[in-house]
Order: C-alpha cells, then structure tokens, then sequence
C-alpha cells in the first residue's frame, strides 16, 4: 500500500522534476509489452494515475470494452462501483484525485470455463513497486476483488473473499476491500445484508471525506 506520508526524498523533489517523473514512469508502464504472447487482444495497460490523488482504486484486470476505450471500469461493473460509492463519473475519472491501478493492467482473454481470465500473474509483482509508492497523497485504497486482496494484503487477508470483506473495520482507515461488481455479486448482496446496510453507508461517507481533504487518515 502507498506511504501515508511524504517520504524524506519526495518532500525535498521540486514539484517540476516530480511531475516529469511521474509521467515518464506512467510512460514507461503504458509502453509494457512483457506479457504480448499471452494476451490474445495484445498489450494495452490500463491506468489512471496522478501524484495528488487521495483515493486509489485497485481491482481486477479490464474486460474488453475497457481494452477498446482505455477507460478503466468504464462498462456495467464500473457503473455498479460508481452506484456502490455514490459517486458521478466525472469524481470518478479525476485523475487529480482518484488513481485507478488494476491488478493486472492489460486484458487478460477469456476462462474456456467463462468469465475472463485472472490477471496476468507478472503484472502487479512488476509495476505496483513502482506506481504505488509514488502515490504519496493516498489515503484510502479500495481493493475490489478477491486478486486485488490477494495482491494488496498478502497474509492479511481471511481466508475467503466474504470473510475479508466482511472483516472491513479491522482494514479501515486506510484500507476497505470490497468484493468485484460484476452482475454475479447480486446474489452475494442478497446473502449479505450487511454489505449494503453497513459497509455501504459508512465507506461512502469515508470516501467523501478522503477526496474533501477532511479525512485524517
């Protein structure tokens, strides 16, 4: 997870060199093609990132429609994500305040079983070291989806994606792991009550209060 405070090194980086940095380094990711042979709609990472954002969102991997627009959550999970937060499409894609870092950055191809394949496995284990810690200003990171947890909490997670997430106090302040929102999670709601009745309520006013400035986490 991201620093909750400015490193020693960063505090003393004029803002000028930070912010070329920052964008040769998003470069770099964007130009990745280490996974080419695997993905069968080729490389095309998927991020959205800035240096002053509050609120960082790290999920799965894109579906197509995300690899065709480079718009990340931008299909029917992302617009349950959205409802889920209570939050408009233009919060949502302000760069200057939230960072979306998948998992896995670029489209993974399709599970013969159905669905879409895990996120590649090189991925996060090569880019999140170098992405997240740049990331000084996160507050809150959202990890959607039991690969996000996996990758973000290592041995801190339950062992199932429902005990984690229902276990969403002990990882607050700084952390709330959500499960994925894809139409599959309907029925999930429907067993766990408690998801939208408490969860729910309380990280939106948590996430309000990140992106305002008035958190102190």
């Amino acid at each position: 997870m991201p620093s909750r405070g400015k490193s020693a090194l960063t505090a003393v980086k004029p803002a000028a060199a930070m912010a070329e940095s920052f964008a040769e380094t998003m470069a770099r990711i964007r130009a990745c093609r280490l996974c080419e042979a695997h993905l069968p709609l080729g490389p095309r990472p998927v991020l959205h990132a800035s240096p002053t954002a509050r609120l960082l969102i790290i999920g799965q991997a894109p579906g197509t429609r995300v690899h065709e627009t480079s718009i990340p959550w931008n299909d029917r999970s992302g617009d349950r994500l959205r409802q889920w937060l209570e939050m408009d499409r233009d919060t949502f894609y302000d760069e200057s305040r939230v960072a979306i870092v998948p998992t896995g950055l670029c489209y993974p191809g399709r599970d013969p079983k159905g669905g879409d394949l895990p996120p590649r496995p090189e991925c996060a284990p090569l880019w999140h070291p170098v992405i997240l810690p740049l990331l000084t200003e996160v507050r809150l990171t959202l990890l959607v989806g039991s690969y996000a947890q996996a990758q973000g909490l290592g041995p801190g997670r339950r062992a199932s994606m429902t005990e984690t997430v229902a276990a969403w106090r002990d990882y607050l302040p700084g952390v709330a792991p959500l499960p994925h929102p894809s139409w599959r999670t309907t029925a999930w709601e429907r067993k766990n009550p408690w998801f939208t009745g408490e969860l729910l309520p309380h990280l939106r006013q948590h996430v309000r209060a990140t992106l305002a400035g008035l958190s102190n986490v």
